[in-house]
């Protein structure tokens, strides 16, 4: 039976030279879930994201991806059993074109099945018509959107089951970030499991369906992020309440919608009970409004009707 966890990451120290940046790390990632990773700078999330990829040694603890331990494995063995990684600033091969860079994330592809190479390559061209334009151009020279396009473009063309995004968002203006947005969440539609790690949280908070957020090394929450509220988010990332309204706004948009309860009061109950003798009433109207109707006629007899006066005393008439 296959488990629903994709990613388990347990108890994890890592770091560069005699520096430990990770104490004990631990977090899941679901089958198709996009999992996000929130911190301040220096919290550990790209040390997070570089020994997931195999890049940074694990020092101690283990990560597993389906079901098996890759805690040692090297980067190229992952790739190849379906982990994928688009790196923080991007990162492509400027000096090669377009097509040449998607050509290089395909290698995995091309090793495995190589006859499918050319429609893998049509169907992310077709996600990415910016891409499909400017295939023969060099990648160094378009904007920062679209090299951001092309990081993870390259990346899906290894038919990859997990996808780390580190910082996607970091150095493009709004507009851009925003198509970066759609981009990555119709690649999350097509049941791709994704961790991404973003500075920017009311970007990623829109983005992800669970939130780990990271102090210090260590996940000091970890759950869906229609649990969240903002004053509780401000206090796990240890910024008491200076989070802005982008976040704000973020958050109420993930938010579950509260189901309305009736609530049945004692006056209520009453009025409920008291309902059919309301209705006898307006039954028994009529009777009464016939009634009315007749009071004129009664009025009028006696309106006619002679007056008998009191006999005086001592008349002895009549």
């Amino acid at each position: 039976m296959t488990s629903d966890v994709l990613l388990e990451v347990d108890t994890v120290v890592a770091g560069f030279g005699v520096t430990t940046v990770l104490h004990g790390l631990s977090f899941t990632v679901r089958r198709g879930e996009v999992a996000g990773i929130f911190g301040l700078n220096g919290a550990g999330k790209s040390v997070t994201m570089k020994v997931l990829a195999g890049i940074v040694p694990v020092r101690s603890g283990h990560v597993r991806y389906d079901g098996a331990d890759i805690t040692s494995m090297p980067a190229e063995e992952r790739v190849a059993r379906g982990m994928a990684h688009v790196p923080q600033g991007r990162q492509v091969f400027a000096a090669l074109t377009v097509e040449q860079n998607l050509r290089l994330g395909a290698y995995p592809l091309r090793r495995r099945d190589k006859s499918r190479y050319a429609s893998v390559l049509d169907g992310v061209l077709d996600r990415f018509p910016i891409l499909a334009e400017r295939r023969k151009q060099i990648a160094g020279t378009m904007s920062g959107g679209q090299q951001a396009s092309l990081a993870v473009a390259r990346a899906l063309m290894a038919e990859p089951n997990l996808m780390l995004v580190d910082e996607p968002s970091a150095g493009l203006s709004p507009t851009v970030v925003q198509e970066l947005f759609h981009t990555l969440k119709s690649v999350a539609a097509t049941g791709v499991t994704m961790v991404l790690v973003e500075q920017n949280v009311a970007f990623g908070l829109q983005l992800v369906d669970t939130a780990n957020i990271l102090q210090v090394g260590q996940i000091v929450h970890a759950g869906p992020v229609a649990d969240l509220d903002q004053a509780s988010l401000a206090t796990y990332l240890g910024v008491g309440r200076l989070l802005g309204g982008g976040t704000s706004a973020a958050l109420a948009g993930r938010r579950a919608p509260v189901k309305k309860t009736r609530v049945t009061s004692a006056k209520t109950n009453a009025a409920a009970k008291a309902a059919p003798v309301r209705k006898a009433a307006a039954k028994a109207a009529p009777v009464r409004t016939a009634a009315a109707k007749a009071a004129p006629v009664r009025t009028a007899a006696a309106k006619a009707a002679p007056v008998r006066k009191a006999p005086v005393p001592g008349d002895d008439r009549g």
